[in-house]
């Protein structure tokens, strides 16, 4: 009985067209940037919480919509003669509501799972506490929006509503996180851990997610403030309405001493699932990590290409294995896995040769990257050995140098003098200064390196 006057309430509301609004506005969110989260369940659950800074304001102005309903057809005076409770006409509309909430947003997730799916190498555990904490704040705030409505039931209250929790999920964490900064804009304090009662996530790189512990005080505390706007739906009188904001004053006081400070990047803790390494042996070994798993067939064959590309111009210094990087974004808590470097291994990172989303990269290109990969190192100023990598790689492939865009003529000058001095030494003399040159990036003597390519005197 309670379910059929669910239906009928919801059926005979404004629900639908809410509905329909919300999923518009999540699906638009989350067809645009598919390259953010493809192959990444992670990144999947990240990025449809990122859409709650549009979505919660949505459903809070839907909430003050439909808790003026009484108002707008003129039959509170007559309700409120009735015996029976408010609580217990609110509570079906109420339930209807977050039932149809918890669906739009599953739905808003699911949108993206299809370029998941199909590529993804893994399901992180942590995915499903990180989609409940984006689906329960839609309903905290879909129940607090009915409250505001009801005690305002004013045309204007759903637009302002809106209006201000757009602001609040939106600027006011960057403004906090801001002012955490110095002229200089060095980092001088943490974020406050406040600042994780707003479910937004940030972003997430491939390899952390949010820890269950701070989803577990995430949702603590929207289901103290979901009880909160169900509790002031009800209430009647000002007692009635002052007991039913404590579930959210406690919540509050008991979680934000609890949660981490730094906000969703400083609280992000490494996966150790996602940096494991998943290698094919047919072969010189190529590994690639599990967060990436779905990259390791697309790899496997310009990896064997470039190794042998080496080889064929350096027997004695070329590597024998590729492995993916492991290196996690500065500022990450957790342990960092040891990363392999020696002469043997030739390290890439999938990141920066352009792989996120898994774009249709052709072999050609991945084989350039790759290259590129075995004279790039973590360490200095990437841009600095720009030009004598530009030297090296065409060396190797006995091409004219790709600087990959427009140089400058002085550039382009330095280059082909450096390509072809190099060149004009005796063939062991050029396989000995290129052998000393990686040896040099991979020691992270990058000055040497450059020194090696651009001093050459035929």
């Amino acid at each position: 009985m309670t379910g059929r006057i669910m239906r009928i309430e919801v059926r005979r509301s404004a629900v639908p067209g809410i509905a329909l609004l919300l999923l518009i506005a999540g699906a638009a969110l989350m067809l645009t940037i598919t390259g953010g989260y493809s192959g990444r369940w992670t990144q999947l659950a990240a990025y449809a919480r990122s859409t709650l800074m549009l979505l919660m304001p949505l459903a809070l102005a839907g909430g003050a919509w439909l808790g003026r309903r009484d108002r707008r057809h003129r039959v509170d005076e007559l309700f409120g003669t009735t015996v029976r409770p408010r609580w217990q006409r609110s509570v079906p509309l109420a339930a209807g509501y977050a039932v149809v909430l918890t669906t739009v947003y599953l739905l808003t997730f699911l949108l993206g799972a299809p370029w998941v799916a199909s590529t993804a190498g893994y399901f992180p555990a942590s995915t499903i506490p990180i989609t409940a904490v984006g689906a329960l704040a839609l309903v905290a705030a879909g129940w607090l929006g009915m409250a505001a409505g009801r005690a305002v039931p004013r045309v204007g209250t759903a637009p302002v509503l809106a209006v201000v929790a757009f602001a609040v999920l939106t600027f006011v964490p960057d403004y906090v996180s801001m002012s955490g900064y110095d002229e200089n804009f060095t980092k001088v304090r943490p974020d406050p851990a406040a600042l994780l009662l707003a479910p937004a996530v940030d972003s997430l790189d491939d390899f952390r997610t949010i820890p269950s512990s701070v989803s577990l005080l995430q949702a603590l505390w929207l289901a103290a403030l979901a009880a909160t706007g169900l509790l002031l739906l009800g209430a009647v009188g000002r007692r009635a309405a002052a007991l039913a904001v404590l579930p959210a004053v406690v919540g509050a006081a008991v979680t934000v001493p609890l949660l981490p400070t730094g906000g969703y990047s400083g609280s992000a803790v490494l996966d150790p699932a996602a940096v494991e390494l998943v290698c094919d042996d047919d072969g010189p070994q190529v590994c690639v990590t599990r967060a990436h798993a779905a990259l390791l067939p697309k790899v496997v064959g310009p990896a064997r290409e470039t190794l042998a590309l080496i080889a064929a111009k350096l027997p004695d210094a070329a590597p024998t294995r590729v492995e993916e990087s492991r290196q996690v974004v500065a500022g990450s808590t957790g342990s960092e896995p040891n990363q392999v470097r020696d002469d043997g291994t030739l390290v890439f990172d999938a990141l920066s040769v352009g792989w996120t989303g898994f774009a249709d990269v052709s072999a050609d290109e991945l084989t350039s990257s790759l290259l590129d990969a075995a004279w790039s190192q973590e360490c200095g100023d990437h841009y600095a050995t720009f030009l004598p990598r530009a030297v090296v790689i065409a060396w190797l492939t006995d091409s004219p140098p790709d600087l990959g865009r427009e140089p400058t003529p002085e550039e382009r000058q330095k280059v082909d003098a450096a390509l072809r001095s190099l060149r004009n030494l005796p063939a062991g003399e050029q396989r000995q200064r290129v052998g000393a040159a990686r040896a040099a990036v991979l020691g992270c003597e990058l000055d040497r390196f450059n020194s090696l390519l651009f001093l050459v005197r035929p």
